[in-house]
Parts: structure tokens; sequence; C-alpha cells
């Protein structure tokens, strides 16, 4: 039986937590994807994976309409205390088509680090395309592959699932390792144009209230981040 794509029960209720203020998610993350969200006023935005809903807070307060999708009861518990009712927000397994969407029916897309946990990709990118408007844009991260290769070791090239255990207690996050050509290849291959590429590195805030891990955090890759745009 596979493992589930959302982070359920204490796993959940954990990531919702660290989310808000962790370096990886607050400081790395974050920062990068709102960048290059750019100005959203006034567009329909669909937040694939929303988590904790720290994104769908921050788009709307720039005025973007959100709808938020996660298979997590516990993130999107989590969520509505950010939003209330100021976004849609559903439960919806990721797996599945997003069949409460018509075709072009949004501006934008964001999908911040979920796409790894994801076991029918191709299904997933492919709705995506289908609800984006033509010349809508879709914002993706996901781990970089180097520093999988750092942490789990082996080829460079593997993409087996792997474990990686956050807590004790707590179950560990399952992903598949992917490399940077199968990450963009698989984004090609869905239909997207590729406009632009970062490695997002900390922003200087998280120097003031953690020396050290900006310091390491600065030497090292962690994520990569795209923006998309559908022809």
């Amino acid at each position: 039986m596979p493992q589930d794509t959302a982070y359920h029960g204490a796993l959940g209720v954990a990531f919702a937590a660290h989310s808000a203020t962790g370096a990886y998610n607050a400081y790395i993350d974050r920062p990068a994807m709102l960048e290059l969200a750019g100005d959203v006023a006034g567009q329909r935005l669909l937040d694939v994976g929303c988590g904790a809903g720290h994104y769908a807070a921050a788009l709307l307060e720039r005025g973007a309409e959100v709808v938020g999708i996660d298979g997590s009861a516990e993130l999107l518990a989590a969520a509505k205390e950010q939003v209330g009712d100021r976004a849609e927000l559903r439960l919806h397994d990721l797996e599945r088509p997003l069949d409460f969407a018509p075709d072009a029916s949004f501006d934008l897309a964001l999908s911040a680090l979920v796409v790894h946990h994801l076991r029918d990709r191709p299904g997933l990118l492919g709705e995506v395309f289908r609800v984006l408007r033509p010349g809508g844009r879709f914002l993706v991260s996901t781990t970089h592959p180097a520093a999988d290769w750092k942490h789990f070791g082996g080829s460079y090239f593997a993409d087996d699932w792997v474990d990686l255990h956050v807590g004790a207690g707590l179950p560990p996050i399952h992903f598949q390792r992917n490399t940077v050509e199968g990450f963009i290849g698989e984004l090609l291959e869905a239909g997207f144009v590729l406009e632009r590429l970062t490695e997002p590195r900390p922003v200087p805030a998280l120097e003031a209230v953690d020396a050290e891990a900006f310091a390491k955090l600065n030497a090292r890759p962690s994520f990569l981040a795209v923006a998309l745009r559908r022809p």
C-alpha cells in the first residue's frame, strides 16, 4: 500500500507549527515563491497543497482570490485559522483530478514543496495545465536534488523514494528523489514554458533570528523554485 501524499495526524499538526517560523519554510521557500508571484491583485489563484495556509494568507493580502487544496485535514484546519472565510479551502487528494475546477478557470497556480511527494506527477501537472487560462502562470518549488544527494548519498541520478525523519514520535516525510533535469523535464513535458529558475537562499531576516543557520544555509542549496507559463 503506497504511503499517502498528504501529512496526516501528528505529522500534519507538527508541520503546521513548524512551517510558520522554520528556517527552510519561512526564510527560504516562502520568500522565494512570493517574490516569483509578484503582483497578483485581482487574479484567481490555486494553491496546490496549501498546507497551513501561509502562502494563501500572503497572497490574499496582495489582492488575489485564493482557492487552497490539500489532502490533510489537520493542515486545512490550520489554514482555516489563518484565512477564515477569505479563501475557499478544499480537502482534496492531490493524486486525484481537479474535478471541482473548470478548464481555464485560474490565472495563477502555486505549488510549494509538494511535487516530490506525488506518485502521479504527470497527472497533477496535466490537471494544473488544464485549469490555467492560456498565459496563466505556474510557480513550483521542490527540494534541491543536490541537497537530497548530499543527505541520502548514493547516485545523484537516483529516483528512489526516501524517508526524511523529522522528529521523535513523528512519521517520516516520504518523497521521491529527482534530478534538475528530471524536475524541469516533467514540467516541460506537461506543456509549460519555463520563464525563471532560482536556487533560493535565506533572506537576511534569518541572520537576526539564527546566525548559525543563516551562514549554513547560505553555503549549500536547499530548494529549486521555478516560474512557468501556460502557452
